[in-house]
């Protein structure tokens, strides 16, 4: 009988498609079974994030409005595996489901986008950012106040199209995306981590599957990345402390360098007008450890100021 093909799962998206085209090119060099034609099959997924794009994500339900339809296709045996880019995934996820592998990490910082300007600083006063993400503005209104933010939503491709057209003056995207589509040199700048924190686990690839899935679990760890599935471990631990979403404007980055993680935290209120911050080493081994006790920090430093802009 013949076997059947691993059904990947993924978004229909410019930027979804080529994600998971690598991901299975990876699958197809560490197993040459599954190299052979017929063995891998894409099924796209439509998800409430691509059918609603005139309203900020923490307006109709979150961030796992990326992952919830794919995640609804594993649990009904639709698919057997799913991929997403880690910063979309919830940081709670459903019962019987796991995310089995995280592959290497791509360059986490994101990148500037204008037609007026070559970098965020020489932005005109006044000019129009265009994000839908809470983390993006609030570090741009840090540092540059008297710049507006509107709202930006849609895939990579539809947010380069509307900057085009003149809805905003700039935008910010993530420059592991732009070159994945071959579109890195659309970015002027590719901002340090020091001017703009990434997202957690922006520019890292994870694929979920059933818990139960023991082969494919098996399978997947042939492309596992240990050292970026560490470093993702720390910062979703300090989400997850902070019961953090996108109504939360949150950034943090994990880096290792041996057996030594360094992660920096940054707590933001949505204008920019406060910030708690957090810079934590240790062993690279206590990366839970680390990222509990940096949410900690945070929520600590925060306190009821944070707790008050919110409601």
């Amino acid at each position: 009988m013949a076997r059947r093909p691993l059904r990947i799962g993924t978004r229909g998206s410019p930027m979804a498609l080529a994600q998971t085209g690598m991901v299975r090119d990876r699958i197809a060099a560490a197993h040459p079974d599954l190299a052979e034609p017929g063995a891998m099959e894409l099924v796209v997924v439509t998800t409430v994030a691509d059918k609603v794009l005139d309203r900020p994500l923490s307006e109709i339900g979150g961030k796992g409005l990326f992952t919830k339809e794919l995640e609804q296709a594993l649990l009904a045996d639709e698919v057997d595996i799913a991929v997403h880019s880690m910063k979309d995934v919830e940081t709670w996820l459903p019962d019987g489901l796991v995310i089995a592998c995280i592959l290497e990490r791509d360059d986490p910082r994101d990148a500037f986008l204008s037609p007026r300007a070559t970098s965020l600083a020489t932005l005109a006063p006044g000019s129009r950012v265009g994000t839908s993400s809470l983390r993006r503005g609030a570090q741009v209104l840090m540092r540059r106040p008297d710049l507006t933010i509107v709202p930006l939503r849609g895939n990579a491709n539809t947010r380069m199209k509307r900057l085009e057209e003149g809805a905003c003056d700039a935008t910010l995207l993530a420059i592991a995306g732009l070159e994945r589509l071959g579109l890195a040199d659309r970015a002027q700048e590719i901002l340090p981590v020091s001017e703009m924190l990434p997202a957690v686990a922006q520019g890292a690839l994870g694929i979920e599957c059933r818990a139960g899935d023991t082969e494919v679990i098996a399978r997947l760890q042939a492309v596992v990345c240990p050292t970026t599935t560490i470093a993702v471990s720390a910062e979703r631990a300090l989400l997850a402390e902070l019961d953090g979403s996108c109504r939360t404007p949150i950034a943090a980055l994990a880096q290792i360098d041996g057996d030594r993680l360094t992660l920096d935290g940054i707590l933001f209120l949505p204008d920019g007008s406060a910030h708690w911050s957090t810079h934590r080493t240790g062993s690279a081994a206590n990366a839970l450890a680390i990222g509990r006790e940096a949410g900690a920090e945070l929520k600590a430093k925060a306190g009821e100021t944070y707790r008050a802009k919110l409601q």
